[in-house]
């Protein structure tokens, strides 16, 4: 399965583009900040990370304020032009 759910902070937001068939798309990168259990201790994880939006939702997200927290759900795929992760963003609600 592969799902994911990731409250983070909007620091980044490219120009919307379209794809070839018109689909608008928005690449922008999430912060994300928390302490989790691992091995028996808290652990502090502060991650940045490359995002993607398609559709309705590139056009809901391309109105909201840089510095604004999202609770946001999707999936990870490649990169277009890359091998790299990104998260796919399929929803974002108020955190």
């Amino acid at each position: 399965m592969n799902q994911v759910q990731l409250t983070g902070v909007v620091v980044e937001r490219d120009a919307m583009r379209y794809t070839p068939a018109g689909l608008p798309a928005l690449g922008f990168r999430l912060q994300h900040s928390s302490e989790v259990h691992d091995v028996h201790a808290q652990r502090k994880v502060d991650v940045t990370v490359k995002s993607i939006a398609f559709g309705a939702v590139a056009e809901r997200l391309a109105l909201q304020p840089l510095g604004s927290s999202w609770k946001f759900s999707g999936f990870l795929a490649n990169g277009r032009q890359s091998k790299s992760l990104v998260f796919q963003v399929q929803e974002f609600v108020l955190d």
